[in-house]
């Protein structure tokens, strides 16, 4: 007779358990229609009402286990950020991003594709690997968190009215941000590649977002709304504000009229003529054209090239997901693409004369020009402030180097 008491109890107590857990898992799970169109909310990892909080969730389809496979090699003692990236830090991050479409976007193949193609591209400029590293170069993503011994502060006196350098900060490549001088794409290409937010031509991050250095921590952090002008350092301290970084970039297009790699990616993005005419295609290789430029595209199979795409493939098998999804040649790279912002050219030739007027700010004019003479160049700058006078300063130098400068 006790012995059926007991049963009975333990049948009691594991209904309760099974109906509080369908409860719980109601309650996480808010559905309603506006304007027609279904909406949802999940709670912390896909929170506020979204259409894409309706399909599946970035945990649901990518488990920490998954994020160690793909980068096994990050804390090895021979890795240089140990311990600073984790699954945690990536979820924890993406959750904000998620009801915007991040990981959330299409069927559970197009949402897999899509983190093997960010990580893709993560995994590819932070790597410590080498070809014959142990476990192969796409086993280091995630060796780097900054770049190791910068020369130099890269505070860019261009955006000093809007972006003015902290005293005592140092803008140099940390992970996630682009902050130099070679163009206007996300993920810098290079030969140290450590990681992900670029300070300009030691080419070792992951994304490169234009052409300024401290005016990309301030943007970035204006919107992620931490201040990163006055603290750089933070991108370095804090891996999900790192990961929120990258992700937000990834997300967000790098010039008005032209789509995000998320967009280029998941296929919202509608190519125009001109687009189909220069070869860009929804896909992997367009995303290449948005974060790269002309550093890697539209110059056939380069190196560079080939091992973000390397990683990437290897990504989607890791997943689950196979390399076959990758599609064709001419939608996984950007070999054969004309870049949407080429890159500026960093020395006028005998045939090229330059003159550029740009208004940095409302009451700021600057006026560069450049001009060729046969073996030597004469440029000038003049900089004018509305109300508080201007300056000028020009040089002649050889095109072979040297030179002076006067007043």
């Amino acid at each position: 007779m006790e012995g059926k008491k007991i049963c009975w109890l333990l049948l009691g107590i594991l209904f309760v358990i099974v109906t509080l857990a369908n409860a719980d898992s109601s309650a996480q799970v808010l559905v309603k229609k506006v304007k027609g169109k279904k909406v949802c909310d999940k709670g912390w990892e896909c929170k506020g009402w979204s259409e894409y909080c309706c399909n599946l969730t970035i945990t649901d389809y990518f488990d920490t286990y998954q994020f160690e496979e793909l980068f096994a090699k990050r804390n090895t003692p021979v890795a240089h950020a140990v311990g600073f990236w984790d699954y945690k830090s990536f979820i924890t991050a993406s959750a904000l991003y998620q009801p915007l479409g991040f990981g959330t976007t299409g069927n559970k193949t197009t949402q897999m594709k899509e983190i093997a193609a960010f990580l893709g591209h993560v995994g590819s400029q932070t790597s410590c690997g080498y070809g014959v590293a142990t476990g192969g170069p796409t086993a280091w993503g995630l060796c780097y968190n900054k770049e190791l011994s910068p020369t130099h502060e890269y505070c860019d006196d261009y955006y000093k009215y809007t972006y003015p350098c902290a005293p005592g900060a140092e803008y140099y490549g940390r992970v996630c941000v682009k902050t130099g001088h070679s163009g206007s794409n996300m993920f810098e290409m290079g030969h140290l590649r450590p990681n992900m937010l670029d300070t300009g031509h030691s080419g070792w991050n992951m994304f490169e977002t234009g052409s300024s250095r401290q005016y990309n921590y301030g943007k970035i952090g204006d919107a992620l709304k931490v201040d990163l002008l006055n603290h750089p350092e933070y991108i370095e301290q804090n891996a999900t504000l790192a990961f929120q970084a990258a992700i937000h970039t990834w997300l967000t297009p790098q010039k008005k009229g032209q789509p995000s790699a998320h967009e280029a990616f998941v296929g919202t993005w509608k190519p125009t003529k001109n687009d189909t005419l220069a070869k860009r295609l929804p896909g992997f290789g367009t995303t290449m054209n948005i974060l790269y430029g002309d550093r890697v595209c539209g110059k056939g199979d380069v190196d560079d090239m080939n091992t973000i795409v390397t990683h990437y493939l290897y990504y989607l098998d890791l997943m689950g997901v196979g390399r076959e999804e990758g599609g064709p040649h001419e939608v996984l790279t950007c070999a054969e693409q004309k870049p949407f912002n080429p890159s500026a050219p960093t020395q006028a030739s005998s045939s090229e004369n330059n003159i550029r007027v740009e208004m940095k700010a409302p009451k700021f004019l600057q006026i560069s020009i450049m001009v060729a003479f046969g073996s030597f160049d004469f440029h000038c700058k003049l900089e004018y402030v509305k109300g508080g006078g201007g300056m000028s300063s020009c040089g002649v130098s050889a095109t072979g180097g040297g030179g002076y400068d006067q007043p």
